[in-house]
């Protein structure tokens, strides 16, 4: 029911100052000076309230020539609906293959490029630019599996030279072009495959370091992901330093407090890469929401994207993604298994004082 108390333009404006969410819908506010008319609630910055007046609703305010906020977009019965709908407009936009600017792609769905950029970043968690990057490594990953020529990948890619693409191979791919259309023929790969506590463990090492821990039952599982990694990679012979390292490995899995400064290859985007980095700063023996992680890295509304970095976690427990739980506590999905994730997390768990 509307609030019968806002019956005159001095309690409206006091609603406005307060930028009141129960006042949505019952008016609308214009601004003489710039022509637009408002939502209560919206956040832009405030006029003088001799420049103020107002009306019933975006009709009446649109019959006196004003013009709707691209802000707070008052002439729409559900206003956050149409803003994903800009942003999911500007996605597709950036997974085309011509490169689009800030200024063009704001332009493009209605809106200034500040306020684009923040909601844009506030809904999927990244940067317009970080998705154009991902959009555009994702088409060179597509080109070059399909037997693509490198060139002419990293051009139909969207990458406006070579030269520019190389500066960021790492980036994009993790290895270089060709060992990645080759299904990373020619990158050096060891693996072995052990018992640990938690069932199979497979502990597999590039030059970079420790590129993959996974868990599981079955040995032939365990590579079958491997292979699915690194469908053509080399994978060279064990040696004794590979040996040991692989202990070290195993002795982390089985003991949460045993220390590990081994290298590791960590591959994803950077937004991956944020979230990881965020996992590794959960203390041992503590549990975060995967909002609460969100909220660390500065996207407290890329709760979505920070589970789905939990998924493509290749490290487990070294990146303990089992210590992202729901916001009710329920452990929820977990690679390896949830039985696994909660003998984790009882195994982690700090013992109660008495």
């Amino acid at each position: 029911m509307k609030n019968l108390t806002r019956n005159t333009d001095d309690d409206r404006w006091l609603a406005v100052l307060a930028r009141d969410l129960t006042a949505d819908g019952q008016f609308v506010f214009a601004v003489r000076t710039t022509g637009i008319f408002c939502r209560p609630s919206c956040r832009a910055r405030h006029a003088l309230r001799k420049n103020v007046c107002f009306f019933p609703d975006a009709i009446h305010a649109v019959q006196a020539g004003y013009r709707a906020c691209k802000r707070c977009f008052p002439d729409k019965a559900d206003p956050q609906a149409h803003r994903v709908a800009k942003v999911e407009k500007a996605c597709r936009l950036l997974e085309q293959d011509r490169p689009l600017t800030l200024d063009a792609l704001a332009q493009q769905v209605g809106m200034s490029p500040y306020h684009f950029h923040r909601l844009f970043k506030s809904l999927t968690g990244m940067t317009p630019k970080a998705w154009q990057q991902a959009a555009r490594a994702g088409r060179l990953r597509r080109s070059l599996m399909a037997g693509e020529q490198v060139t002419e990948s990293v051009l139909a890619a969207g990458f406006p030279d070579s030269s520019s693409y190389y500066r960021k191979a790492d980036e994009a791919l993790g290895m270089t072009a060709r060992q990645y259309r080759s299904g990373g023929n020619h990158l050096a790969v060891r693996f072995a495959i052990s018992h640990c506590s938690l069932g199979r463990c497979l502990v597999a090492e590039s030059e970079r370091g420790i590129c993959a821990l996974l868990l599981g039952d079955d040995d032939t599982a365990l590579m079958a992901e491997l292979t699915l990694m690194f469908p053509h990679a080399r994978y060279e012979s064990q040696n004794e330093d590979f040996t040991r390292r692989v202990g070290q490995v195993i002795a982390r899995v089985d003991n949460p407090d045993a220390s590990l400064a081994l290298p590791l290859d960590i591959r994803g985007t950077a937004f991956q890469q944020q979230v990881w980095q965020a996992l590794r700063a959960i203390p041992c023996g503590e549990t975060a929401s995967y909002r609460q992680v969100a909220q660390s890295i500065g996207k407290p509304d890329a709760v979505r994207a920070v589970a789905g970095a939990c998924a493509a976690n290749k490290l487990a427990i070294l990146i303990p993604c089992h210590r992202v739980v729901r916001t009710d506590g329920a452990l929820s999905g977990y690679r390896w298994g949830t039985a696994r994730k909660a003998a984790l997390l009882q195994r982690e768990a700090k013992p109660r004082e008495a």
